[in-house]
Formats: C-alpha cells, structure tokens, sequence
C-alpha cells in the first residue's frame, strides 16, 4: 500500500516538477516560506538527500504551490533520475527520465522504455522490440519557452503489484504504464500525433493483418470491384432489355426494377471504393470527408436494398393475398436511396468522416482511405455492423421460408413433370446472393485464423454482381423464348405471382 501511496503521489507532482528548477533559483535563506514538511529548503542543497518516499511521508510535497515545495519536488525526481537502485527501493518499480529539448529541434525526439529499464533516449539506428515515444518536433516549436522540460515516467505494475484482482483474466499491455508531461501548459491541434509504441512477448487473441495479406486483400478487392462493375452494367442492360420485351407482366417488371437497383448500389459501391482508394491519400480536408461520406451511402444503399428484397419476397410468399401498393416500386426506391441520404447527413453533421489508414500490427500504413474516423467508431457499429445484423437476420428468416416453400411445391411438381431440383438449387443460391448473405461472412473476420475468412469474405462480395448477373440469366434468358422459366412459373402451382 505504501509503494502504491507513493506512486499516486507521484503523478500528482509530475505536472509540477517541470517548473521547480525556476522556484529553487528564488529561494531566500531565513525566510520561513523555505519550508516545506517542516523541512528547510535552500538553493543550495549541499549534502542533503531526500527520501525515495518522500511524498509518502509529506502529503504538502503534492498540493502545495510555494517555491520551496517546488523546489523539493525537482530535486526529489532528479535524485529518482540519476540515483542507483538502492536509492529508488521505496519505490521499486518506477523508471523517471528528465530532459531539456531546444524549441529548435529539427527532429522528432525519440524515447525507448521497458519495464525494467526504464524510459532512456532512442538511438535512431537502435532497432529492437522495445517501448517507444515518439514525440514530433511540432510539439515543441508551439511552445513559447526556449528550452521545454520533458518528463517521462515508467511503472512497472507488475513489480508494484498493481490491478491484482482475484480471477483475474486480463491483464496490463507489457505491464507498463507511461507518462509523459511536456512543459506547463495544455497541448493540442498537433497536425503529427505524439505516438507510443508498446511491445509485447506474445500477441493478444486478436492481431492486426500482416503487411502481405493486407496488400492481397487490397489487390483482389480491386480487381474485383472492376470485374463487378463491368457485369452490373450487364446486369442492368440485360434487366432493362427484359423490362421492354414483357412491358404487359407488371409483377416481372417490379422484379426486375428491385435487381436493377440492387445491382445499381453495388455499382456505386464498388465505384467508390475504386475512387477512395485512389483519390483518399493526400486529399484536403473538405475533399476526404466528401469520399467517406459518399462510400458510406453507397454501402448503406446496398443494405437497404438487400432489406427491400427481403420485405418484397415476404409479402409475396407470406402475404401473398389481397396486396395492391399504388406506386410500389416509386415508394420503394424512396426508401433504398432516401433513408441511408437521412443517416449518412446525421453522421455527417457529427464529423464522423475523415482520413482512415490501415495498418500493421507494427503500423505499417498499408493504404488510406477516407472513412469513419476512429473518434466516431461508434457510428460505424451502429449504422453498418447493427444495421446488417438485423437485416441480416430477416433476410434469412425470409430465406428459410422461400427455400422451404420453393422445395414443397418441386415436390409436388416433381409428381406432374415439374422442375428439376437443379432449378430449385439455382434459385436458393441465387436468394442467397440476393440478400446479401455472403456480407456475414465479416462477422467471422475476429480470430487468430481470420485470413482465408478476410479472403473469401472479399473476394465474394466483390463478385456479388456477378453472382446476380449469372442467376438473372440462368432464370430469364429462357423466358425470352418461352413463358416460362422463372422463378414464379415455379411456385405457380400455388396460384400466387413472386419476385424471381
């Protein structure tokens, strides 16, 4: 407990300590403000020492502002600086590194800490798995005082005996925590970041992508994204082709506007991705939230409309009974594109979007893209994780329905002549396409053997246009010789019209 005492004691000085040099040069002998803890300060500390546990014993030493204690408190975490082991026992556990920087440093200071060794200066040619501080010159020149003082502090809480709780599962990174004080005054709006790099013996359950496949990742997603795009313009030609050849079957021409638009957001999204990440890096401000925002919509796009062919089926296949909706398909694309515009301008308005970079474990920046910045995560497990999750959940309810039915009515055709179960099987894959369900496979990314989910999860997702291009054809392109082959002459022996 007194280890512990002392080091909160600690932290409360800190911030102090980087002014005490100034208070000892005005210190006056025989004046009774030289006391602190009933103990006489002068400038000229001669042989005087003070305890390593000093501020266990003088709780004024923390909360008092009187140059005497200042002074005190400078010289107490030198002496923790430069004094041996044997001196810093009451406080075992605790590495201080006091410097001097010049306000015109030309180079980022570099700091390497362990636990055991404590905070000391980075050789730039030192390489190794140690702590590391990075902080930017920026930091210093936006102070006004010539020479800034740097205090870092390092606590070993594993030689403190700090957050020891029974059944305990967790556990401190390195179990290292670090402090940092520059100058007096509050720091912000650092165009560089000061960075803190901890190492760890063994990685957590859940490691950041290597370098080489998260260049893989990004060059099959490119690929593709191209490769979709060219097959969702064949996809909508091919819709739009069947729209004017069957202008007199109103329920296939809905069908087909519902595939278009689908088709059409995975268009725009893979449209964006290709734009983001070309254009994100080194784009202005203004430019970088523009593509966020516009990447965001199109994947809400998507999501509504797989949404909007779960509703459709459902009231096809479950009330498939005295439905009339005056301008359906009008009402419908009021939704697909309107709603994620409403959600996509609220997150906008909060400053949700801005530079995102992917990097390494050892962060590597392997790409940027303009996305949801990492302040507003939330908004991204709100609006696209939560979202999906429950669309993802009807939409297989409704799978689970179609599929039940479609294989009902194959058996009972199968008595009559009907379709063959081959035709049955190509349009459950097909649904299963169509609604999205293939964006699941996201929710199984989280684990140590996540890279061929990372691989499959793009590479089938990037080819959804394809998928649906196949199936449209495979359906449709024997409707254009004959009146049947779609999905709804399948079904047809239960006397109702569905979405193919």
């Amino acid at each position: 407990m007194s280890r512990l005492l002392g080091t909160i004691l600690l932290l409360l000085v800190l911030p102090d300590a980087a002014g005490g040099q100034e208070s000892c040069a005005g210190l006056q002998r025989g004046d009774s403000q030289n006391h602190c803890c009933k103990m006489e300060v002068l400038e000229e500390p001669g042989n005087w020492t003070p305890s390593p546990d000093l501020p266990q014993h003088c709780p004024e030493l923390g909360r008092s502002g009187r140059p005497a204690c200042a002074c005190l408190r400078e010289r107490w975490l030198r002496l923790l600086q430069s004094a041996g082991p044997a001196l810093r026992g009451g406080l075992a556990g605790l590495k201080v590194l006091l410097l001097n920087v010049s306000r015109a440093v030309t180079q980022d200071v570099l700091i390497t800490f362990s636990p055991t060794e404590g905070p000391r200066m980075l050789n730039t040619m030192e390489k190794g798995k140690a702590g590391k501080i990075q902080l930017p010159r920026e930091l210093f020149r936006s102070l006004s005082s010539q020479r800034v003082r740097v205090v870092v502090m390092v606590l070993n809480t594993q030689q403190l005996g700090m957050f020891k709780e029974a059944n305990q599962t967790g556990q401190v990174l390195d179990d290292t925590v670090v402090g940092i004080m520059v100058g007096k005054t509050s720091i912000s709006g650092l165009q560089d970041p000061v960075r803190l790099t901890f190492a760890h013996g063994q990685l957590p359950h859940n490691p950041a992508l290597d370098r080489s496949t998260a260049k893989g990742l990004m060059a099959v997603a490119t690929v593709g994204c191209w490769v979709a795009m060219v097959f969702s313009i064949f996809t909508i030609t091919f819709c739009i082709f069947l729209r004017c050849r069957f202008r007199s079957e109103e329920t296939l021409r809905i069908n087909l506007g519902l595939h278009m638009n689908l088709v059409g957001s995975l268009l725009l999204l893979n449209l964006a991705f290709l734009l983001n990440s070309r254009l994100s890096h080194g784009s202005q401000a203004g430019t970088c939230k523009v593509l966020a925002g516009l990447t965001h919509y199109c994947l809400l796009c998507c999501f509504t409309w797989m949404a909007l062919e779960g509703c459709h089926l459902y009231l096809l296949f479950v009330k498939v009974l005295g439905i009339y909706i005056r301008h359906y398909l009008a009402k419908l694309c009021l939704v697909g594109w309107g709603f994620p515009a409403l959600v996509v301008g609220v997150a906008g308005a909060i400053g949700s979007y801005g530079p995102h970079r992917i990097q390494t474990g050892e962060h590597q920046v392997i790409a940027h893209l303009c996305w949801i910045t990492s302040k507003h995560v939330l908004v991204h497990y709100i609006t696209n994780c939560g979202y999906f999750g429950l669309i993802f959940l009807f939409n297989m309810a409704i799978f689970g329905v179609v599929t039940w039915k479609s294989c009902y009515l194959q058996g009972m055709g199968a008595a009559q002549g009907g379709h063959k179960a081959w035709k049955v099987a190509l349009v459950a894959v097909g649904l299963f396409c169509l609604l999205g369900a293939t964006w699941a496979l996201a929710f199984l990314t989280y684990s140590t053997s996540s890279a061929p989910i990372l691989y499959l999860f793009t590479i089938l997702n990037s080819l959804q246009g394809i998928f649906i291009f196949i199936w449209l054809v495979a359906l449709y392109y024997p409707k254009t010789k004959e009146a049947t082959g779609s999905l709804s002459h399948i079904i047809r022996h239960d006397k109702t019209t569905m979405a193919s």
